[in-house]
């Protein structure tokens, strides 16, 4: 259902508010660069510091700007399961063509507990469900064999990976195969991941370079295995020096620097250092984004 690359959208901010007009200026760019669906409010969105009004908001413009011209997947993770649901329903109301759910930060479920999580939300409300993992930031791994029971679940389709584990994604795809849609979430193990099942990304680096991610995957879906390698190593060193720091202040550092974007975020994540911001720009210029 979810393929190709996916945006994981960063909130733009401009003195401490939302940057509607800074939002709609991505969707656009993203829109004639090729990216096949978007995912607003996302960890790269920097949700954990949005009050819910402005969660609410955000996924709200982003479905009424994108207007169905591509998926849009609204960011509905917490580490409240009951947090979650209000999220989720407030996605299903205005038209969200899925969510997005991390598993759960802090709490460390075990994987009954991450099974359960999963399964309410997806009983709760009919929508499409992308499992999200990513154990360095959530401090839990949503294991292999609790992936192979969620995919009996209805409404759980797909599963963004950043485990950064190919031996982890191969036993999912041996597990799960053609029941779920893997999604890469580790940006620079794209191919890899496509060379082992995957469909797809939802990559933070798609937002300075959307239109290499999406090709990447359309070569590869191709045939074309050396233009998907030469993509492949080209946007490598990019999304290395996309996580430089924490994520996203980097990604939102290069947005400003393209001209997009304010380079804004909120505490308490703090603009890049001067050596990083150096290091940066040296990739972007060989790049040839600024």
């Amino acid at each position: 259902m979810f393929k190709g690359s996916l945006v994981p959208l960063v909130t733009p901010f401009s003195n401490g508010k939302i940057d509607f007009p800074g939002l709609k200026r991505l969707i656009e760019f993203h829109l004639e660069e090729g990216t096949e669906g978007f995912v607003p409010c996302g960890t790269t969105g920097e949700s954990a510091t949005l009050t819910h009004e402005e969660h609410r908001g955000v996924v709200k413009f982003v479905i009424e700007e994108v207007a169905g011209r591509r998926p849009v997947v609204a960011g509905c993770g917490s580490n409240s399961t009951q947090e979650s649901l209000g999220l989720l329903r407030y996605a299903k109301e205005v038209g969200a063509d899925g969510a997005l759910i991390i598993t759960p930060y802090y709490n460390k479920p075990t994987q009954d507990g991450l099974y359960e999580h999963f399964k309410f939300l997806a009983n709760s409300v009919d929508l499409p469900i992308i499992l999200y993992n990513v154990p360095s930031r959530t401090g839990v791994n949503l294991l292999p064999k609790t992936v192979a029971r969620l995919v009996e679940v209805e409404n759980i389709v797909g599963l963004k990976e950043a485990s950064g584990s190919i031996d982890q994604v191969s036993e999912i795809i041996n597990l799960a195969g053609a029941r779920i849609t893997l999604l890469c979430g580790e940006d620079a193990n794209l191919l890899p991941i496509l060379s082992v099942g995957g469909k797809g990304s939802i990559a933070a680096t798609a937002n300075v370079a959307p239109k290499d991610f999406a090709n990447l995957i359309k070569r590869f879906n191709e045939g074309d295995l050396e233009e998907a390698k030469s993509l492949h190593h080209k946007l490598f060193p990019l999304c290395k020096a996309m996580f430089i720091e924490t994520n996203p202040v980097p990604i939102k550092t290069t947005l400003n620097l393209m001209g997009m974007i304010s380079a804004e975020v909120r505490l308490p994540l703090v603009p890049l250092r001067e050596e990083s911001l150096t290091k940066v720009k040296e990739v972007l210029k060989g790049y040839g984004l600024i």
